[in-house]
């Protein structure tokens, strides 16, 4: 079996021995170690295991490993600065108590986080389509949007977003 040299939140990880069909989700949670990275549904269709794939978000239940070496991966243990400090969708998920059961955050975060980097001033539609596919079951949607405003404004210099709405 062969060897991957991964970069995994901007550091060089070489995970050995594993089967290139492996799925991504486990060799982030069993062989790295980051377990911020949830399995949901192992098909790609909740969204509890989003990362980023060159800036992309990705269902890593669904892509192999193999697919990802060479590739810069993020998950939500990078998403915060070096110094510890919280990127302002963090922030703003504390901010509106987004989570209740919390499984699913990670994934919306990432799914968010994605949509920012192409987009900062994104409207309600920007939202829910970028966040289709990721499933909340306590149905803290409202919640997400807001907290989703309320980072957008963070990030161009305003916090005047903080009730939604564009």
């Amino acid at each position: 079996m062969p060897d991957f040299r991964l970069l995994i939140n901007g550091q060089e990880q070489m995970v050995k021995d594993v089967d290139p069909s492996t799925p991504l989700l486990w060799i982030l949670r069993d062989n790295v170690g980051l377990v911020g990275t949830k399995f949901g549904c192992g098909g790609g269709f909740c969204g509890a295991c989003t990362v980023h794939l060159n800036g992309n978000p990705i269902r890593s239940c669904s892509v192999p490993v193999r697919a990802a070496a060479g590739k810069s991966i993020t998950t939500i243990e990078g998403l915060a600065s070096s110094d510890g400090t919280l990127h302002p969708l963090q922030e703003a998920w504390i901010e509106h108590d987004v989570p209740q059961c919390g499984y699913c955050q990670a994934g919306q975060i990432m799914s968010a986080a994605a949509l920012l980097n192409k987009n900062s001033r994104p409207s309600e539609s920007d939202i829910n389509a970028a966040l289709t596919g990721n499933l909340c079951r306590c149905g803290t949607y409202n919640r997400i949007r807001k907290a989703i405003h309320t980072a957008a404004g963070k990030l161009n210099g305003s916090t005047a977003r903080k009730g939604g709405g564009v």
